[in-house]
């Protein structure tokens, strides 16, 4: 039976050195409610990040609803339908409206050029997805929230580790949000963080994941359990052991493909990361004279056991909950709609073999020598 070829795979570490961690854990029976594990890795990521404030959540999900509650965000917020569905969700379940914008042509960001357009008196906040951990344009979304006096919530959970001119790009907009889910390129089997600029927004943030509790008798706000357990955050010690080396990895096999793919025709790269990106994915655009179709080479890939995935299609202003909406009209996010069609992510992680590799080139030459 042939091995399935995930598009991702978890960064698991040696099992017997986790194994002390639990077992400090077990003597210590501190399981929850910020722990010494969970303490040291607030501090050991913002360090590992250069930011200067970190609260972590028991998923990124979470975090984006605490962070929307954190910065009272209320009415309109203008978002991206290219994602994964958490982020427009996330305005959902705090009665936010959406307001989709269109990517940028050659992009797979939020478009700020189509952003003022969108903007009406009940707009209050911006929230952009740095997609598969490329920049947004940070500078223009800036300056346009500051021209309206809008909250800008950056959906950061592709971006783990990823610099822009010269600093952590987590630290732009009012806040930054991570997830460390198992597919992302640095987990804690399941988890996420807030970034946040200063002590008293992290310390409100703090609060609002605890239930509200500013100490045993005092509730200041109505809050949720969001916090991370000890054992998602020892794991995550130890993952900061290894996450340099497989980022190395990862870039190493990004080379691979950009170097294979580089004469291929009809397969189009929107995008080259610099030394300071985390290569999280490999997305390829599939254009109209690539022999094949996106989803007939989807479909060749699946049938031999390569489990590329459309990240992201559908796009996530189609789906019910949103395909009423006047800014989710397909005339309206033409260049996402596109893109949302051509979009082929192959896999990409730091344990993929040189076999694999070389079976994912195969389905792309193979598909190419038929139209010869």
């Amino acid at each position: 039976m042939t091995k399935k070829i995930p598009v991702t795979q978890p960064l698991l570490p040696p099992l017997e050195e986790f194994v002390p961690y639990l077992e400090q854990i077990w003597e210590s029976r501190h399981l929850t409610n910020a722990g010494p594990f969970h303490e040291k890795l607030e501090k050991d990521l913002a360090d590992y990040l250069g930011v200067e404030h970190l609260c972590l959540f028991s998923n990124g999900t979470m975090a984006l609803l605490t962070a929307l509650q954190a910065l009272r965000v209320t009415g309109e917020v203008i978002t991206t339908p290219y994602s994964f569905v958490a982020t427009a969700h996330s305005l959902l379940w705090n009665g936010l409206k959406p307001i989709f914008v269109d990517i940028a042509p050659g992009s797979f960001n939020l478009d700020p050029d189509r952003i003022e357009e969108a903007i009406t008196p009940a707009t209050t906040a911006i929230m952009p997805v740095h997609c598969y951990g490329t920049p947004c344009d940070v500078d223009r979304i800036q300056k346009i929230a500051d021209r309206y006096g809008l909250k800008v919530i950056y959906d950061a959970a592709h971006a783990f580790g990823v610099r822009h001119q010269g600093q952590s790009l987590l630290r732009n907009g009012d806040l930054s949000i991570l997830s460390f889910h198992a597919t992302k390129v640095f987990n804690t089997f399941e988890g996420g963080a807030i970034i946040c600029p200063d002590a008293k927004t992290k310390q409100r943030i703090d609060y609002l994941k605890n239930f509200g509790f500013a100490d045993e008798v005092t509730v200041v706000a109505p809050g949720i359990n969001g916090k991370m357990s000890e054992v998602n955050a020892a794991f995550g010690l130890l993952q900061l052991n290894y996450i340099d080396g497989a980022l190395a990895r990862r870039k190493r096999i990004d080379t691979m493909y950009r170097e294979a793919i580089a004469d291929m025709p009809g397969l189009q790269l929107l995008f080259s990361p610099s030394d300071d990106h985390n290569f999280a994915y490999f997305p390829v655009v599939v254009g109209d004279d690539f022999p094949l179709s996106r989803d007939a080479l989807f479909e060749r890939f699946r049938a031999r056991d390569i489990l590329v995935r459309r990240y992201f299609y559908p796009l996530i202003s189609t789906f019910p909950m949103y395909r009423h909406l006047e800014s989710a009209r397909p005339e309206r996010l033409k260049v996402a709609s596109d893109i949302s069609s051509r979009i082929l992510c192959l896999p990409i992680f730091d344990a993929l073999s040189v076999e694999a590799f070389d079976s994912i080139i195969e389905v792309l030459q193979t598909a190419l020598s038929e139209r010869a």
